[in-house]
């Protein structure tokens, strides 16, 4: 299976009117969602999906048969707040989950009441809506160390050759202020392109680069907190060896944002 990191959106922003600005803001990243299937070529067996919404003391995955959903924005329409996403969980996965980050040093727990949060179902409702494909939500680790996340992508990186799909839900730019602002124009562009650079990098460079994040061009203006951030990390860690590739980008509300696919 391919890896991929994701624009999650803003909030519920693919099942609403869009008011704050033009009525089309989301919908080139709505149709890369829903182009991932075609893409992937072949069903998962199950989705594995690293949300910037969710850190924790050490990694935690889903492991609840029937994962509730958690509307973690504010300020929407009601409509949003009845969103439905019912896919399965996957408690067996979510074992071996924690059994492959623990064999590589890394501390990982399961946790059967906690649900999904906008990171997963609000794009994957996009992406893979009839919702027959079982999902694992993996947090974050708190204190965002890159090259912790890296080391448990790369620990995860043999789920792929049992079907499962690892996928990062963040977003490539974030900044509150920012977006709405002509400000933010050129410094979005400057870290989306040393973002896009750095991801087709061989893997050894592109993995020190990424752990040197803080380097980069703009990088604390794109990112004040780099929660959004790190699921990349994950997603490069679970490619392994495979190349990265820039696949997507668009400007929504003044900035760039971009999704990346490693391997085939």
């Amino acid at each position: 299976m391919p890896v991929y990191f994701i624009p999650h959106g803003g909030g519920p922003c693919f099942f609403m009117e869009w008011t704050n600005g033009p009525r089309d803001t989301w919908n080139k990243t709505a149709d890369f969602l829903r182009s991932i299937p075609l893409h992937v070529g072949r069903k998962p067996t199950a989705i594995l999906i690293v949300s910037g919404h969710w850190e924790e003391g050490q990694f935690s995955v889903t492991s609840g048969a029937k994962p509730p959903l958690i509307y973690d924005y504010s300020g929407f329409p009601p409509s949003t707040y009845q969103l439905r996403y019912d896919a399965p969980g996957d408690p067996p996965l979510a074992h071996r989950v924690c059994e492959l980050l623990e064999a590589a040093g890394i501390g990982a727990k399961e946790d059967p009441s906690r649900g999904w949060d906008h990171g997963v179902f609000i794009p994957f409702k996009v992406a893979y809506p009839d919702a027959d494909v079982p999902v694992l939500e993996l947090s974050l680790k708190r204190g965002l160390d890159p090259a912790s996340h890296l080391a448990a992508g790369r620990a995860l990186s043999p789920l792929r050759d049992e079907g499962v799909l690892i996928v990062g839900s963040g977003m490539s730019f974030h900044n509150m202020r920012g977006f709405g602002n002509p400000d933010f124009r050129a410094i979005s562009d400057q870290f989306d392109a040393w973002l896009s650079e750095t991801v087709e990098l061989p893997a050894e460079l592109r993995e020190n680069k990424l752990i040197h994040w803080q380097e980069a061009p703009a990088a604390r203006l794109s990112h004040p907190r780099e929660e959004h951030l790190l699921p990349l990390m994950v997603a490069a860690g679970a490619a392994a060896d495979d190349p990265g590739v820039h696949v997507f980008t668009d400007r929504v509300m003044q900035t760039t944002i971009s999704a990346y696919r490693f391997g085939r």
